[in-house]
């Protein structure tokens, strides 16, 4: 598959973010999209810095981006994110930042609509009130850690995950 055919499963603000913050995308990413954007369970396994990352958010984000949030509450989480460590985590939530950014000034650039995700983080130093509000509001896109979302699914908060489509 050549590097453009790739990207032609995304909307134009994804690909046009993405043409203009990478000269072309990794073998894992063009490996791994096809089978992603068609809703198959993927395995990505390549080495650190390859790209994989991208690979597995970005079909939920475009995807995140381009619908309305659901109504109900239970609906409301579509994307999980489960990281193995809470620094990970943390990074993870921080390198989010820069795709939506840049897909939020693509679609306006192009005149396209743009939902802009809430991205919400649980580990074990979430304090309890922050714990909360994840509840009554829960976010789009979820990223925990093994052990707080063990928590969450034997708790009231298993409820915010009625919706999730897609886990990383």
């Amino acid at each position: 598959m050549a590097d453009h055919e790739a990207l032609q499963a995304f909307s134009p603000a994804v690909r046009d973010w993405f043409a203009s913050s990478f000269p072309a995308p990794t073998a894992p990413q063009i490996q791994g999209w096809p089978h992603i954007t068609a809703g198959e369970h993927t395995l990505i396994c390549a080495p650190t810095g390859s790209g994989k990352t991208l690979a597995s958010f970005l079909s939920s984000i475009d995807r995140l981006t381009n619908t309305p949030r659901p109504d109900e509450r239970s609906h409301r989480t579509r994307v999980l994110y489960i990281s193995p460590l809470r620094a990970l985590a943390f990074d993870i939530e921080k390198n989010l930042r820069a795709p939506l950014k840049g897909i939020e000034f693509a679609a306006e650039r192009l005149g396209e609509g743009f939902t802009a995700p809430e991205v919400g983080m649980r580990t074990g130093d979430t304090p309890s009130s922050d714990r909360q509000k994840l509840i009554r509001r829960p976010p789009d896109l979820l990223i925990t850690t093994p052990e707080s979302l063990y928590l969450m699914c034997t708790s009231a908060a298993r409820e915010t995950l009625v919706g999730v489509e897609t886990v990383i």
